[in-house]
């Protein structure tokens, strides 16, 4: 009910919207499409939060050190970075279903092989197998969603892939918490089989994205797919304007990155990839157990518990962003977005820097910490993953988004193999505030790079770019 009653526009007196506005109305058939295509990102969400409970007894039972831990726990983002180089090769020459196929099947085996891990390596190597599907789901998923919806519902259907992520790491928590007390987590692990055939059955029985194919010359199963996909009868512009875009002479795949008119989406892109992890969001969601015991709550499950009611604080939020999304738009969520980020990290260092607030540490830096997810919940969260999936030409998107995912997923890893470590010579209050200073950096180059996309058709931004035009006058 939330996507319809935000996708629907209806003038006062209930009277329905003229016909240029009707192609904001959404049909079955796309409801389906983006809820299976977006099982991909509850799995993403779901392999990387469930690490944050499990670890307290994977440590506890293979005697691991504060570095093994950090391996352990950044293992998966090895996988990542390969799954998100081999995706952005893969997924212009076989199209985007297939590889959403193949991302469900490796999620299923990792599923299996992280529960019956008998040793630290063999986990680890698992953990690499399932960050290899979360680095081809995390960009296919919403790509394959951003070609095939309409245009002035576009920000929301895909922030409903951001929100099955954060679906994924509440459901996690729940269930790190429910085996938490027999320590089962084996179980935790192993339970994500489910989502991933359901996957791997769902795209099954749908089509390949109608713009893949007509880059592939298919153009009339693109027809016939659009026209299940769409609530007008005549989609031939929609066609032409497709066509229109492929018959430029910029080249494609990894070569059409270094092309002039790629030079600024580029930058925005990467400038997301990077400042959306070096702000720090994964050490919230990798170790939020870890950081609610630095704050007191000292026992495994009551940390868990915590962690498990701050990332339902961020599936709040994230519904907050799919009704926004396409009426506020991009920019100003993005801004004020961060602006709370740096607030909530700014209230979590004096949490553990000032001396006066060691009575009530934990709620302290329990309020900084829901400020923080929150707003990045809404902002920085959806928007990174909704405005690559917009600001790249057809011909180029697949290698452009791999490459933006790729550095996303690198600096990922660098922040969980550098978390603990950064405790141990900055402190708890030093590492929150460079994060925040960070932020700070963060908003800045979103005010002066980031465009506005709301409303847009895809080749409308790839036309914008070809003419030269600076990226805020789009």
């Amino acid at each position: 009910m939330i996507a319809r009653q935000t996708l629907h526009h209806l003038h006062p007196k209930g009277v329905r919207a003229p016909a240029d506005t009707a192609k904001s109305e959404v049909n079955g058939f796309v409801y389906f499409a983006v809820a299976i295509a977006a099982l991909g990102g509850l799995l993403f969400g779901y392999d990387t939060g469930v690490i944050s409970g499990a670890i307290l007894f994977i440590k506890s039972q293979f005697s691991l050190s504060a570095t093994m831990e950090e391996v352990v726990v950044s293992s998966v983002l090895v996988g990542a970075v390969a799954g998100a180089t081999i995706g952005g090769a893969l997924t212009g020459r076989f199209g985007r279903r297939k590889m959403i196929i193949l991302a469900g099947m490796i999620f299923t085996a990792s599923a299996l092989g992280t529960a019956l891990a008998p040793t630290i390596s063999w986990l680890i190597a698992a953990r690499v197998v399932s960050g290899i599907a979360i680095g081809m789901a995390s960009f296919i998923s919403p790509m394959y969603i951003a070609e095939l919806v309409p245009a002035k519902v576009r920000g929301s259907l895909v922030a409903v892939n951001m929100l099955a992520i954060t679906t994924g790491i509440v459901v996690a928590y729940l269930v790190d918490y429910a085996f938490s007390f027999s320590e089962g987590w084996r179980y935790m692990f192993g339970l994500a089989a489910i989502p991933s055939i359901a996957l791997v059955i769902g795209m099954w029985r749908l089509p390949d994205s109608p713009r893949w194919l007509i880059s592939k010359s298919n153009v009339e199963a693109a027809r016939h797919i659009l026209q299940r996909a769409r609530t007008v009868a005549d989609v031939n512009p929609e066609i032409r304007d497709i066509q229109k875009s492929m018959e430029s002479q910029d080249a494609g795949g990894i070569k059409g990155l270094f092309q002039p008119s790629l030079r600024m989406p580029m930058i925005v892109g990467l400038g997301l990839a990077v400042f959306q992890q070096i702000t720090g969001i994964n050490t919230v969601i990798y170790y939020a157990p870890t950081i609610f015991k630095f704050a007191g709550i000292s026992a495994a499950g009551p940390a868990i518990l915590a962690g498990a009611a701050l990332t339902m604080v961020m599936w709040v939020f994230h519904v907050l962003a799919i009704f926004l999304l396409d009426r506020v738009g991009r920019r100003p969520l993005l801004l004020v977005g961060v602006a709370g980020q740096i607030v909530g990290l700014a209230i979590l260092g004096a949490a553990f820097q000032f001396q006066q607030l060691a009575g009530f540490k934990s709620s302290v830096a329990i309020g900084g910490l829901v400020i923080y997810v929150a707003c990045f919940a809404f902002g920085l969260g959806p928007i990174f993953w909704l405005l690559i999936s917009e600001i790249y030409p057809l011909k180029v998107r697949g290698a452009a988004m791999s490459a933006v995912t790729v550095t996303n997923w690198a600096l990922n890893l660098v922040v969980a193999l550098t978390f603990l470590s950064l405790v141990g010579v900055l402190g708890h209050a030093g590492t929150f505030w460079l994060y925040g200073v960070i932020a700070i950096a963060a908003w800045v180059f979103f005010y002066l790079r980031v465009p506005e996309t709301k409303g847009k058709t895809l080749e409308q931004i790839e036309a914008h770019w070809r003419k030269g035009k600076p990226a805020r006058d789009l």
